[in-house]
């Protein structure tokens, strides 16, 4: 079984939680939080960011290793939530992730600050 396999059954789940998807808020932690609405779940996503941060600095004073993954773990999870929400799933991610494949870090910026000027915008 691949990780994006695990990924693709959390991402279905996760759908099938949705209000418009019969998902009842008074039964299920993700059906309440798409209940709530984008700002619960990006909040949700600052708090989770915010203790990957915590757990990864703890790592470097001999901290619980574990912990981060855990932190990580909860953080994808609500990442997920918000792709969802926005229609998108893990494979969008994933896709994305293998387009960059091969550009280095600097590289892959520089290119999106130059589509971005082109585009008008700011990157």
């Amino acid at each position: 079984m691949s990780s994006t396999d695990a990924l693709d059954r959390l991402a279905a789940v996760i759908e099938s939680r949705k209000p418009a998807q019969g998902g009842d808020p008074e039964r299920s932690y993700v059906a309440r939080l798409l209940h709530k609405g984008p700002d619960a779940i990006l909040k949700k996503i600052g708090e989770e960011a915010c203790e990957t941060v915590m757990a990864a600095k703890d790592c470097d004073h001999g901290g619980d290793r574990s912990k981060l993954v855990g932190e990580v773990a909860d953080l994808w999870f609500h990442s997920m939530i918000a792709l969802a929400h926005y229609g998108l799933s893990p494979a969008d991610v994933v896709a994305e992730l293998v387009r960059r494949e091969g550009l280095g870090g600097l590289e892959e910026k520089a290119l999106r600050k130059a589509l971005a000027r082109e585009a008008g915008q700011q990157p």
